[in-house]
């Protein structure tokens, strides 16, 4: 008789592409890479939009307006430039704080990870 349970494993698999991990908690950034905090205010909603994907493209979102970047340095300079196309700098602020390996791991969080609104999930 087979057995019809899901493995574990792909049971994880989905679990954290739809919840992942912070990238200080699976493992902390590369010698070669940094964990950027980018933040961001933006008062068009048309930008706003606009530069969220951008981030989307680049970390994981956070917070509503807060993702965390794990890149090597030419990556994030790649993000920094898209993101300042986007931007109006005379109406909206964009801010990155980089953390090295030893900040990561030692990055506190609390309570519930906020979800991006792409990921839908229905729990049974």
């Amino acid at each position: 008789m087979e057995n019809s349970e899901p493995q574990l494993d792909t049971i994880d698999d989905w679990w954290f592409q739809a919840f992942p991990l912070a990238p200080y908690i699976s493992k902390p950034p590369g010698p070669k890479q940094m964990l950027n905090l980018v933040a961001y205010d933006i008062s068009n909603p048309k930008r706003l939009a606009r530069v969220a994907a951008v981030c989307e493209d680049f970390g994981i979102r956070v917070q509503y307006s807060i993702f965390e970047c794990r890149l090597h340095p030419r990556e994030f300079e790649r993000l920094w430039s898209q993101l300042l196309a986007e931007m109006n700098p005379k109406e909206d602020r964009i801010v990155s704080y980089p953390m090295d390996a030893k900040c990561a791991r030692e990055t506190r969080t609390a309570g519930t990870m906020v979800c991006s609104e792409q990921v839908l999930c229905y729990l049974i």
